[in-house]
């Protein structure tokens, strides 16, 4: 089981993904309304997945994801974005400070678990390889 902390300070869009996660047997859902709270939850918590707004007031996406992952044993969280913010080179961006996807808003809340499912497990696969080559 994923352990998913989600930061949005749109109270509609946490009620959507909420509701979307509820019925996946494979991710624990916390939810913040903005980063300072979600750096609190993260403490007690400790999630293996940030999924995050990028545009938030007091802090955007990426500063909580970087504050999260500076925590003591959280250099290993992965992060997702879901954000209404896009333009050229802004998901590569991301991409390129470690998101594992870039999801824009709106989305689809019935393919959203199996968006995640998919970034995951492309995650585990890029580690995996050197595993199963030393096994044999």
């Amino acid at each position: 089981m994923y352990k998913v902390l989600h930061v949005e300070d749109d109270e509609d869009i946490r009620a959507i993904v909420d509701i979307a996660l509820s019925f996946a047997d494979d991710f624990e859902l916390k939810q913040s309304p903005d980063g300072p709270s979600a750096l609190k939850e993260a403490e007690t918590f400790r999630p293996d997945l940030l999924l995050l707004d990028y545009m938030m007031p007091e802090m955007t996406g990426s500063e909580v994801y970087t504050a999260i992952s500076a925590m003591p044993g959280m250099d290993n969280v992965k992060a997702i974005y879901v954000t209404a913010k896009v333009g050229e080179g802004f998901a590569e961006g991301l991409l390129s400070e470690g998101a594992l996807k870039v999801i824009t808003k709106p989305f689809n809340p019935m393919t959203l678990p199996a968006q995640l499912r998919e970034a995951l497990s492309e995650e585990d696969e890029q580690v995996t390889p050197s595993v199963r080559y030393l096994n044999g």
